[in-house]
């Protein structure tokens, strides 16, 4: 006799319930997970999904990686140091020696690191500390669409009007400047920094620093030029401000290169990084910084959970994708694949006013019509792909698979996609 096993029904209510009306992504996606692997996600009723989501960028490297998995699982099972401060353990020397051999020495790059606490919005706050700590110098310039954090000096770098409302305070020290093209195509933004800063009348003192990224995650998927950010670093330099570089989303490998600027050739002064950077999904973040920038006293910045090395073994065995130019040849021929699609798919919806934006594997349609995005998200999940939004007015959906993607779960989710867009338009005629 067989027995036909019934799955429980998730409790939902008790989401409700208990939790913080806060919560956001639940809400659109309705499901209850219950196992992830590679670029799939399956919920209590066993519902294959797609994952165009990676996270909001944390999983690049997939869920439960098999390398990352078999590393922890061993280290756990021999009693290895989980939590240490910042404390000397085995597995950060480990990590220390990778990052330098695989990442900076290739490159030429010098810097020191330092671990904040292990979220992005922590890498942000430090590297903001050291550039005034640096330079006597309290504001710092960011640019429009930007987002760099929900913690109070990040928040106040933060463009979108919606949380930055949340922090129910007053938000200082920050400058907000034009991105490229915030003002239209035919405008050098760059030149406008440039005139704020060098007009005795323009009310602008000389700032601690810049702070960009160098593709807009959240702002939107606007991807400066390698001309603009270029500029950028070059007023910077010819004025002693500070260049910091927040490749916390876009960096790791997201647009094709381990870090983002890499393609331009910038050396900037301050660099964070978290989201990927753990390997796994697990916490973690690090702020990088030009040696003659590390003036900090011993505990002067600190973190609890600065020392996770589970997330330091992870994070290790995510380097060896980075050992050789295998896995960035790879990305680019996937990014090529994600751009003719999008492409195929703006030509294919003009009622919508399309943009393809983005680059690597962090690419995405805007939507000028007013609500239509969400619809895309909400129609290609019920299919079983999971796609987020971005923008200030939520009018992007972003295609941000887990770089480790097969070409076939690739075209997969980007049919889905497209079946999504049509859904959308016939609910326009």
């Amino acid at each position: 006799m067989t027995h036909t096993k019934v799955l429980d029904q998730p409790n939902t209510a008790i989401f409700d319930e208990l939790e913080s009306e806060v919560r956001s992504y639940c809400r659109h996606f309705t499901a209850v997970f219950t196992r992830a692997n590679g670029y799939k996600l399956y919920d209590h009723q066993g519902k294959e999904y797609i994952d165009f989501f990676a996270g909001a960028g944390a999983l690049n490297y997939g869920h439960n990686n098999p390398e990352m998995k078999n590393k922890i699982i061993q280290y756990i099972q021999n009693d290895g140091i989980t939590h240490s401060l910042d404390m000397m353990t085995a597995a950060k020397e480990s990590f220390l020696k990778a990052f330098d051999q695989i990442i900076l020495r290739p490159r030429g790059y010098d810097y020191k690191l330092l671990f904040p606490g292990p979220t992005g919005t922590n890498a942000v706050e430090s590297a903001l500390k050291t550039a005034r700590k640096a330079t006597g110098r309290s504001t710092i310039i960011c640019f429009t669409n930007a987002f760099h954090g929900m913690t109070l000096g990040s928040l106040a770098l933060t463009g979108n009007k919606f949380k930055r409302k949340g922090a129910a305070v007053p938000l200082s020290d920050a400058l907000f400047m034009p991105y490229e093209h915030f003002l239209g195509e035919g405008i050098d933004t760059a030149e406008v920094l440039e005139r704020y800063l060098d007009d005795q009348g323009s009310g602008v003192d000389l700032p601690a620093a810049v702070i960009l990224e160098t593709v807009q995650g959240e702002g939107g998927l606007h991807a400066a030029s390698t001309e603009w950010l270029q500029k950028i670093e070059k007023i910077c330099r010819e004025r002693d401000i500070l260049l910091i570089v927040d490749d916390i989303q876009a960096g790791c490998g997201r647009t094709g290169t381990f870090f983002s600027f890499e393609h331009a050739g910038l050396e900037p002064d301050i660099i964070c990084l978290s989201k990927s950077l753990g390997g796994f999904g697990l916490p973690m973040a690090m702020t990088l910084l030009k040696p003659e920038l590390d003036t900090w006293q011993p505990g002067e910045h600190n973190g609890t959970f600065r020392g996770n090395n589970i997330s330091f073994l992870a994070a290790t065995e995510a380097l060896n994708y980075w050992k050789d130019e295998a896995f960035s040849r790879e990305l680019e021929r996937k990014a090529e694949l994600i751009r003719a699609s999008l492409n195929e798919l703006a030509e294919a919806c003009p009622e919508l006013k399309p943009e393809v934006r983005g680059r690597g594997m962090l690419q995405g349609i805007a939507f000028h019509r007013e609500g239509a995005a969400g619809e895309v998200s909400a129609a290609a999940f019920r299919r079983g792909l999971i796609m987020e939004t971005s923008g200030p007015k939520d009018e992007v959906v972003k295609v941000m698979p887990p770089l480790i993607i097969d070409e076939s779960g690739l075209r997969a989710g980007l049919k889905i996609l497209m079946q999504s867009v049509a859904e959308v338009r016939r609910g326009l005629m």
